[in-house]
This record gives structure tokens, sequence and C-alpha cells, in this order.
């Protein structure tokens, strides 16, 4: 159909429609009524039926011509949207930024990792997308996202010109409720022996590297909850079902948000970011500016 529709013979009878009379729409697109009633007979004829029927002196639109107008109005409207985008200065345009998140890095964090990219003096169109990080990198492989923010430094092939870029990391505190907290303070960590623990059911890294460390100082955990999502676990933590790990760097926006209280930290549990983008150079941006801003201790 879209070959043998002419747009042009479309926006002729979207105006006639919008202004009701075929001379005030002659005089909007400056054509003679006869040029312009023989351009709607035309897509008429293209599209099969009548889109007018005379009533008096003027003209009402049939049930195909409502239609019609219908979907006209949405392409008209969309091309307008268009042409006011494409009239501004390329540097004031809206920028679309597609970002593909690692299902196990915390929600926090994410945000953290992508508030550069909103504080550029530009409007910015954000989607997000979480999914495990093969899948996001076929996504950005297809152009349909515009970097992927993971907790994992994947193996990537030398011809795909994806390029890592190593971003921050964080060494991992506990977290519990409140009464949970303050018995587990006293005597950190042996105080941890026995006691339920949230687990980050996603293999994140840094969930290896602390139960190494629950080893290394004795402590055998019961694990009360295996958890695919981080921020499930700490609305679990926040009703007491168990402590939990969460990034030192977020601490505070943990306890505030989900009032628990801070136990200890585990330094050598570390929770490493990495963003994995197009080329070693992004061209993009809110891709730039992800991708160079560190955080201060």
């Amino acid at each position: 159909m879209l070959n043998k529709l002419n747009f042009r013979h479309l926006y002729h009878f979207w105006v006639v429609a919008r202004e009701g009379s075929m001379a005030k729409a002659s005089q909007i697109l400056d054509l003679a009524p006869q040029t312009l009633s023989s351009q709607v007979a035309t897509l008429e004829s293209e599209i099969g039926g009548l889109l007018f029927r005379r009533e008096g002196r003027g003209l009402r639109l049939t049930d195909l011509g409502l239609t019609v107008q219908r979907h006209a109005d949405e392409i008209f409207d969309a091309a307008e949207a268009l042409q006011q985008v494409l009239n501004m200065p390329a540097d004031e345009r809206p920028l679309r930024l597609a970002v593909g998140i690692s299902a196990s890095i915390h929600k926090l964090i994410a945000w953290r990792l992508i508030e550069p990219a909103l504080q550029l003096d530009r409007a910015l169109n954000l989607s997000c997308e979480t999914g495990r990080t093969p899948n996001l990198l076929e996504d950005l492989k297809r152009h349909d996202l515009d970097i992927v923010l993971t907790d994992r430094p994947p193996i990537l092939e030398a011809d795909s010109r994806l390029h890592m870029h190593e971003l921050v990391s964080s060494p991992m505190s506990l977290f519990a409720a409140p009464l949970l907290a303050q018995s587990l303070k006293d005597g950190f960590p042996d105080s941890l022996d026995g006691q339920p623990f949230l687990a980050n059911a996603v293999e994140a890294p840094y969930v290896n590297q602390l139960m190494q460390w629950f080893d290394d100082v004795g402590v055998r955990v019961s694990i009360r909850a295996e958890v695919d999502d981080s921020a499930l676990i700490k609305v679990f933590g926040h009703h007491a079902m168990g402590f939990f790990a969460a990034p030192s760097v977020i601490a505070d926006e943990v306890c505030r948000q989900y009032q628990v209280e801070w136990v200890g930290e585990v330094q050598t549990a570390q929770d490493r970011l990495y963003a994995i983008t197009r080329g070693a150079q992004p061209s993009h941006p809110a891709v730039q500016a992800i991708c160079q801003t560190r955080w201060q201790d």
C-alpha cells in the first residue's frame, strides 16, 4: 500500500478535512480548488473509496474518511514534531540514550552510573533494559542499545568492535534491620556465625568473594533466601529476614531508603563496574559522560 499511497495527496486531504471546506483548504495550500479537488479524487481512487460526501454547500467525511483522518492526524502531528526537532541546532536536539543494565547490578549503583548523562545541558530521551550481560551485548551489536553496564568483564571477540571501559569499584558492606544490626555489630565478624543471610542468586563476582571471606574469618552463615533482584533483597532485609550485602558507596542511600543499618565492611569483596560500548571512543555525548565520570571517595 505504501508504494501506492501519495503522501502529498494525503496531506491535502488532511487539510481539507481539518478546514471542512475545499475553498478554505485551497487558500491555505495556495492551490486552485479544481486542482485540490482532483488530488482528493486521485487519493480516493488510490485507496478505493469515497472520503467525503457533499452536504449542502459543505463536505462531510464518510466513515472511511474519518478512519483515514485519524491516521493522518497521527502521521502529520508526528511530522510536525519531527520538523520542530530538525529546525533546532544540532547540539540542542534531544539525545536518545538506550542503556542495558546487567541484572546483578544494584539499582542504586545503576542510577549513579547513569546520572552523569542526565546532567548534560541537553534533553535526554532515556530507555533502560535489564538482563543477562551476553544478551545485552547482542542488543548492543545490533544498535538496539548505546551502552551496556555490567559488573563482570565479558570476553569480547577481537572483531566485535566492542570495547570495555573500567568505571569504578567499591568494597561491599553488610546491612540489616535495626534490631538485628545492633546484635551483629557487637563482635563483628564473629557475630555473623549462624545468622540468616540474604544471598544474591545472580552470579556476580563479588558474591564469590564474599563467600570466600566468610570462610576466611571462620563464619558459617545460614542462607535464608536466594534472590536474583537486588532491590527485593533489600526489601527482605528491611523486614528483618536476614542481613545482606550492598556496595559501600551507596551505604547512605541503602540505609535511608530501606531503613536498615550498616553492620560492617568487607574490603576483599569488591563490586567492580564496567561499561561496554561500540568502539573505544564513542561519539555519543551521554555515553561519553558515563564512561568518563569517576566517583569521589
